[in-house]
């Protein structure tokens, strides 16, 4: 089996619909499992639609009520600066599932307000990171990172051929002059996202079906960002069949 083949899976399901009902269910049953055992885990989302329609499905779904939520820590990739704060990240993921379960207010880890420099907001949410990360890590262990995925391949605030891709050494940057509105954001970097256990991307919708061939396909990282989300434990490209028509079937996992 080839590398590829060995670290990335990809599952289809019929529509967009069922996509998020499926992996939303996947993700509570991980949630529900673990704070079972007392384990505390940390969930970073990124924003996008695909993603919360997820959180969204996960806030209706009855099995949610079998996560202990104080012991749930979320966290997220990306923020949006100079917008309303229904437009924000944290604001769009606390309509769809904060206020549906009974997670402390302390667990939330959002960016800075948007009246906030993108630069300042960066540097606090650094040093919010590293308070709750274990000993020789400067952020949590993140059991799951949610990605969406841009028709262009970017993840989080992460853009094509731009120098926060490439960036080894930062774990939270400010973005300026984004490609796409609003063009003020900040992003966790590569090396964050990719620490989580496992990454999965949730890509339906045919305009993401030419990006999503070149990220199987091991394009550059630079140039299409998605390419290069990597979990250490398990790489899961959730997608439905209108963006799925050119993966190949070998690709396919019809099991997971």
């Amino acid at each position: 089996m080839s590398q590829l083949r060995a670290e990335k899976r990809v599952v289809v399901l019929p529509d967009a619909d069922v996509l998020a009902a499926r992996v939303a269910a996947r993700f509570l049953q991980r949630l529900g499992k673990r704070s079972a055992a007392g384990k505390t885990t940390h969930i970073l989302v990124s924003g996008g639609t695909a993603v919360t329609a997820v959180l969204r499905a996960a806030g209706v779904d009855k099995a949610r009520s079998t996560v202990d939520w104080s012991l749930v820590h979320l966290w997220w990739a990306d923020e949006r600066f100079g917008v309303d704060a229904t437009l924000r990240n944290d604001g769009i993921t606390t309509d769809a599932l904060l206020a549906h379960v009974d997670i402390p207010h302390e667990n939330v880890h959002a960016f800075a307000a948007s009246d906030v420099a993108p630069d300042a907001a960066a540097d606090a949410y650094r040093d919010e990171l590293a308070r709750f990360a274990p000993e020789g890590s400067s952020w949590p262990t993140f059991e799951v990172c949610f990605l969406g995925m841009g028709s262009d391949g970017h993840i989080a605030g992460l853009f094509p051929d731009r120098s926060e891709i490439g960036e080894t050494e930062a774990a939270v940057l400010a973005v300026h002059d984004a490609p796409v509105a609003p063009t003020e954001r900040t992003t966790l970097t590569r090396p964050v996202l990719n620490s989580a256990r496992r990454v999965w991307l949730v890509l339906p919708g045919v305009d993401k079906a030419s990006a999503l061939g070149l990220a199987l396909a091991g394009a550059s990282y630079h140039s299409v960002p998605a390419a290069g989300a990597k979990g250490r434990k398990q790489t899961v490209f959730f997608t439905d069949a209108a963006a799925a028509g050119g993966v190949p079937e070998e690709l396919i996992d019809p099991e997971f």
